[in-house]
């Protein structure tokens, strides 16, 4: 009965079914980068610079169905594959940031005192500095690379989730069930991952999809100042600031990358706000 239920406001939501969808589209698109490229998406043709659009008639014939950049690469195949690097990138920081943060803010508000002093003071420091500048310094200092941008992405993006589980455990830690299970002699670790754990996934999973859009986002960024993924390899970001320059000229060459980055991102926000309307009503009104 309750699946039904949850599927009636699934289908009820437009921000879920239009969230859901364009992320679907992404992560299919993303899986299958390689097979849809048409061309190496490396591959100079210096005579073929600046191209226009042909159309998606052009994918058949061998042609540039999103027209080609300044070194004649084809921004098809180059917007395709970019997507495949941002969507692993932000898998594996969200992996991480949603784990460590998540643990920090049960610890946290679980047994509160000096460990909940030192998380929310570390997080209260990581809040007060822009993450696109703490960013910035950190990749200026430890240099450009794809390792050390998925560290950015977990030093700028745990402490939501911290702030979320430790609210949400600082709620339930008083429940009668979790003292019940503590007077029977349960370990707090045992309380936390048996008793707290499941009843404050909901935010968790709101958060989570938030979170992906914005470290698609904040990859973007550090990629368009290159210091994010070092070409030629391509990323949304870097595809943009490569065609800045051209863009009174040639505007597809900032356009197709900024629309693919823009769909994406929304498309995340519409499925966390979906979520939010789905899971847990009374927090959309």
């Amino acid at each position: 009965m309750k699946k039904k239920i949850l599927i009636r406001r699934m289908l009820r939501s437009p921000q879920f079914v239009i969230g859901f969808l364009i992320v679907l589209a992404v992560v299919i698109v993303s899986l299958f980068a390689n097979q849809l490229a048409p061309m190496d998406e490396n591959l100079n043709h210096i005579a073929a610079r600046f191209t226009a659009p042909q159309g998606l008639g052009a994918y058949r014939t061998g042609g540039y169905v999103l027209g080609t950049d300044e070194l004649g690469r084809d921004i098809l195949s180059r917007v395709l594959i970019g997507s495949k690097i941002s969507l692993q990138i932000a898998f594996i920081s969200t992996l991480f940031v949603a784990v460590i943060g998540t643990l920090l803010g049960v610890f946290a508000g679980y047994f509160g005192g000096i460990i909940d002093d030192i998380v929310m003071r570390a997080t209260e420091v990581t809040m007060a500095i822009p993450s696109m500048t703490l960013g910035i310094v950190i990749m200026a200092i430890f240099g450009p690379s794809i390792s050390n941008l998925i560290m950015v992405m977990i030093i700028t993006s745990w402490k939501s989730f911290a702030k979320v589980s430790r609210n949400q455990v600082m709620v339930m830690r008083n429940q009668e069930f979790v003292q019940a299970s503590r007077a029977l002699g349960g370990s707090g670790w045992h309380i936390m991952m048996s008793q707290i754990m499941p009843n404050v996934t909901t935010p968790l999973l709101i958060q989570l999809s938030g979170t992906f859009g914005g470290v698609i986002l904040t990859e973007a960024g550090l990629s368009y100042l290159y210091l994010g993924v070092q070409l030629p390899n391509p990323s949304w970001g870097n595809m943009i600031a490569g065609g800045r320059t051209y863009l009174a000229a040639y505007p597809w060459m900032v356009i197709v990358p900024g629309v693919a980055l823009m769909i994406t991102v929304l498309g995340f926000n519409f499925l966390g706000d979906g979520l939010r309307d789905v899971l847990d009503p009374k927090q959309s009104r």
